[in-house]
């Protein structure tokens, strides 16, 4: 099998591919990572390849910047793209936070511009892809992810997959904060990507969400990603809201937490990963591969370690962080478990290939899973995956009557996007960010979407 990834120069696609390489060596003969910036074929795509001899597979993985080299021959397609590159994250925080806003990658209207300017870009490829290789499966990470798959979806050229390891994060947690390693877990879930909540809780046919609700004061204690959200808030919606939920329930703390700190999560990450290349093109020089993996592991480490930690706490973290991993001195190159969305990915492909069929938590089409978004909605939500395709586990526990109201008015926003920039219509992509509950109205939505604009350039000019 040939697995191409788009955006295969990407800061942690060199973790992604030694995960494969450490866990199912054989998994795939070719694994070709798609990269135009010369500086990251240079740097991270040198370090995937020689990882690759590490573990015994020299040749298996390939570096281009030809799309229809990398598409041709491809069963699988993993994107990972990011346009405009980080300095465009910080854009679409930076524009939101001066007026006020909400501003986060995926979320509200920095998630808006993120995807005006992407939608194009991965519709273009995916039209390439579907004359390459028209059997393909594409397995969508670029952000938004459900967003993107979205308009992937709407487009029908190749058949498409998002993957968040957010929702199977969740239930890990709470699986492992109730003691249930040993147990027969099963938890009902919907919602949209980055936008979901845990319904139901159950551990050998006994239902423990009315526990876990009435616990969550410890539970938040316990659960990192508990952490920011308001116990009394979560037991009156009467369900447990996944991370990213945080930026709708509690925006006003997020935005006097970036204002503490003095930098968002953009500015901080485009700043590591400046220091993570520059720190790669060293170890190349000076040593090898093994120098090249200590200085890569050490500073994606860090990244890690001070997730969200600026959004929720207002400092981030990040000297504590470089100390305990600068303590842990070089870092070997040796199998781990495979985890975050490469696992969620893994799961999907080999549950498609007929090797290990399974449950996952995925962004595809609605069906009737969801009753009050349309069929063709793409949503979050538990499917079985095999050499069949991917079926809905079915309806799931109803959402409580606060979240379907954030669901409605976040998927009119998304369909509202998808149209404008397929259309490539300004005022269009105005009136969609207006739908989102995280922007206050059409003025501002004129406004925020003028100054992106401006601020994007050749990225957005193509909105008339």
């Amino acid at each position: 099998m040939k697995l191409t990834i788009l955006g295969g120069g990407g800061v942690r696609m060199p973790a992604f591919v030694r995960s494969v390489l450490a866990g199912q060596p054989a998994a795939f003969d070719e694994i070709c990572l798609l990269e135009p910036d010369a500086t990251r074929r240079a740097t991270t795509g040198r370090l995937a390849r020689e990882l690759a001899a590490v573990f015994g597979r020299p040749g298996t993985v390939t570096l281009t910047e030809d799309a229809a080299q990398a598409f041709t021959g491809a069963d699988y397609v993993f994107s990972a793209i990011r346009v405009g590159g980080d300095r465009g994250r910080v854009i679409d925080e930076q524009v939101a936070l001066r007026r006020g806003i909400v501003g986060q990658e995926t979320t509200g209207p920095g998630g808006g511009a993120m995807a005006l300017r992407t939608i194009p870009v991965v519709l273009a490829y995916c039209d390439l892809l579907s004359k390459c290789s028209p059997g393909a499966i594409l397995i969508n990470f670029t952000n938004p992810a459900g967003l993107i798959t979205q308009a992937i979806s709407a487009q029908g050229k190749v058949k498409a997959v998002g993957v968040c390891d957010t929702p199977s994060g969740t239930i890990r947690d709470l699986t492992r904060y109730l003691d249930l390693e040993g147990a027969y877990v099963s938890a009902g879930y919907s919602g949209l990507n980055h936008l979901g909540w845990v319904t139901s809780f159950t551990a050998d046919g006994t239902e423990l969400l009315p526990e876990l609700l009435g616990r969550f004061d410890e539970l938040a204690r316990s659960v990192k990603q508990f952490g920011p959200f308001d116990p009394s808030e979560v037991r009156r919606v009467g369900a447990l809201p996944t991370e990213y939920v945080y930026y709708y329930y509690d925006s006003r703390r997020y935005i006097d937490g970036v204002a503490k700190a003095g930098a968002s999560r953009g500015q901080d990450v485009l700043a590591l990963n400046e220091e993570l290349m520059t720190a790669l093109g060293r170890a190349f020089a000076n040593g090898g591969v093994h120098e090249a993996w200590t200085a890569y592991s050490t500073l994606l480490g860090v990244r890690r370690d001070t997730y969200m930690r600026t959004d929720t706490e207002g400092d981030n973290g990040q000297a504590a962080a470089r100390a305990e991993r600068a303590a842990r001195g070089q870092v070997p190159i040796g199998a781990e478990r495979i985890g975050g969305y490469e696992g969620l990915a893994l799961r999907v492909i080999d549950g498609l290939s007929g090797r290990e069929p399974g449950n996952v938590i995925v962004n595809t089409r609605n069906g009737d899973t969801i009753d009050f978004l349309e069929p063709d909605d793409v949503v979050e939500i538990p499917a079985r995956v095999d050499a069949a395709g991917l079926t809905s586990l079915g309806p799931q526990p109803e959402l409580p009557m606060s979240a379907r109201a954030l669901v409605e008015a976040v998927k009119g926003y998304e369909r509202g996007i998808v149209a404008a920039a397929v259309a490539a219509d300004a005022d269009l992509a105005a009136v969609a960010l207006a739908q989102h509950p995280l922007v206050p109205g059409i003025t501002a939505a004129r406004e925020l979407l003028a100054d992106y604009r401006e601020q994007h350039g050749e990225h957005l000019a193509y909105l008339r």
